[in-house]
């Protein structure tokens, strides 16, 4: 199967290429580093199955040859990523799905979109079954990805009914792993940061709003589940396990053996309080439960944090006393432009964006 894999430069979507060519399919990786980072993929450079294109998605996509399946995960995914980059949220994930929409229409092909636990908004109804149609403030800050992921979901949703698309959904839950930058601004990389370097613990209110943490691995598996599949959906994904805020600070501190403090900030706007998916269907349907516990995915993680620890210190700087929409964040790890090919000139009638999109990071 070749696949083609939308912001597969990021923490999710470079697992996925990983996931795909592991197990002998071709992967066709389009991302463009605004928010992925070249590293995750240089170890795949070398593999003949699998191909690189810098472009951005929301302008248009054209991929030469054979196409089996598109997995569009393009799309900033952490607070600080989409509150800086709002229109550019926006555009990748309505032009930018519906570019995808069209390269799987034009071969049919399977169309899988990674969705977010996020289209929930701040839940009135716990757990989330994917029948809740969620509670989201559609001008509120965080708006810019809640309803960028709910247009994306009605838009492939209205594929599928249109023109018999083979469309499946995930809606992801937090996930966390190796790959994740410590600046990112989600929970368990800036726990993980904070630990190491020494610097206090940001909690927002009073650490008592829960989630629900899957390791990537195990998201990984879920979305191959998926893709194998013929099902839409919607799917959650995500560990039915719910944690406190301070439950997962108290963990980190632990395991990482740190004597950093813990201050508490205020909550940002429309922060869901609880949040944690029923995966009975993925479970039924899909075959799919989460493995891997919380312990062994955290010291998975700070290992690989621990391995890196050029980037802990300007990542501790970037998020000291917490994030917000000002927040500027350092910039990715990159390669030499020129070890990515250029990108295909494209035209299509939704090629008007004005602004890049970002990736998934």
């Amino acid at each position: 199967m070749r696949v083609v894999v939308t912001g597969g430069g990021g923490f999710l979507g470079s697992h996925l290429c990983e996931a795909l060519l592991r197990r002998g399919d071709a992967v066709v990786c389009l991302d463009d580093f605004s928010t992925g980072v070249m590293e995750n993929v240089t170890h795949l450079l070398s593999d003949p199955a699998f191909e690189l294109q810098r472009v951005d998605v929301s302008e248009g996509i054209d991929v030469a040859g054979r196409v089996d399946a598109v997995a569009h995960l393009a799309s900033p995914a952490s607070p600080p990523d989409y509150l800086r980059r709002p229109l550019e949220t926006l555009a990748v994930g309505s032009r930018g799905t519906e570019n995808a929409l069209r390269l799987a229409l034009r071969h049919g092909a399977r169309f899988v979109l990674a969705s977010t636990s996020e289209i929930y908004g701040d839940p009135l109804v716990h757990p989330q079954e994917e029948t809740y149609w969620g509670n989201v403030n559609s001008i509120g800050p965080r708006s810019v990805y809640d309803e960028a992921k709910r247009f994306a979901e009605a838009v492939s949703a209205a594929y599928r009914r249109t023109h018999g698309l083979d469309v499946g959904i995930a809606r992801i839950f937090n996930t966390y792993g190796p790959r994740m930058r410590p600046h990112d601004g989600r929970v368990v990389s800036s726990f993980i940061t904070q630990a190491l370097t020494g610097e206090p613990i940001t909690i927002y209110g009073d650490g008592g709003q829960t989630r629900s943490f899957c390791y990537v691995d195990d998201l990984t598996r879920g979305l191959l589940a998926l893709l194998d599949s013929s099902e839409m959906g919607p799917f959650n994904l995500g560990n039915p396990i719910e944690r406190t805020v301070c439950e997962l600070a108290e963990t980190v501190l632990t395991l990482t053996g740190s004597a950093s403090e813990v201050n508490h900030h205020p909550l940002p706007v429309d922060d869901p309080v609880r949040r944690r998916p029923v995966i009975t269907r993925a479970r039924q349907v899909l075959g799919w439960t989460p493995e891997i516990d919380l312990a062994d995915g955290l010291r998975r993680t700070i290992a690989y944090f621990s391995a890196h620890p050029d980037r802990l210190g300007v990542a501790a700087a970037a998020i000291r006393g917490g994030q917000d929409e000002t927040t500027v964040l350092p910039a990715s790890v990159s390669v030499a432009p020129q070890a990515i090919p250029a990108p295909a000139a494209v035209s299509t009638p939704s090629a008007t964006a004005s602004e890049p999109a970002a990736a998934n990071g």
